[in-house]
């Protein structure tokens, strides 16, 4: 009788295995670190949809307060165009402007006026000081949509979009409510 011998048979990775797994895992960590920042630049713009939030609400208590302490009639509370020279908000995106004469945000009124701006505080790191920061909103536009409510001609929808650049992304900010000719 043959005796038989024991092969030892190595078991484990090979150099080639293991090299494949780590270019595997590479690209997996590649691929979360490019998440990762697209993720951070995303959020860096969290400033930006507030402000873009609060000058759509801005916007529409301004109509709001001069609609119901009549301040303007209910055939100005709508879009200006040749078919309609009442009206007083333009249709289309216009950026960003301090309210003219009339003290409404993106009326006609506001042609010339400077643009629009929010404080941050300055060096002393206070806000409401004499070294306060103006930075303008030239990144932001508003277009105010002012329609007919079909089935009641004493309602209107009013629509304010607010888009503007962030970083690298384009973002938008719609507010829409309804307004009543009723006091």
């Amino acid at each position: 009788m043959r005796q038989r011998t024991a092969s030892h048979v190595a078991k484990g990775f090979t150099l080639l295995e293991t090299m494949i797994a780590l270019v595997v895992l590479g690209v997996g960590i590649l691929g979360l670190a490019a998440m990762l920042g697209d993720s951070i630049a995303y959020m860096q713009g969290s400033q930006s949809d507030f402000i873009a939030q609060q000058k759509a609400e801005q916007t529409v208590e301004a109509i709001f307060t001069a609609k119901y302490t009549n301040s303007i009639t209910w055939a100005q509370v709508s879009g200006f165009s040749l078919a309609n020279p009442q009206g007083l908000f333009f249709t289309t995106p216009q950026p960003m402007l301090q309210p003219g004469p009339d003290g409404l945000l993106g009326s006609v009124n506001d042609v010339g006026t400077p643009p629009d701006f929010i404080l941050q505080p300055g060096p002393d790191g206070k806000l409401g000081t004499a070294d306060d920061i103006q930075v303008p909103l030239s990144n932001f536009t508003r277009t105010i949509a002012i329609t007919n409510v079909l089935t009641d001609p004493n309602l209107r929808n009013i629509t304010v979009t607010i888009n503007y650049t962030t970083g690298r992304f384009q973002r938008q900010y719609v507010l829409n409510t309804l307004i009543s000719a009723f006091d």
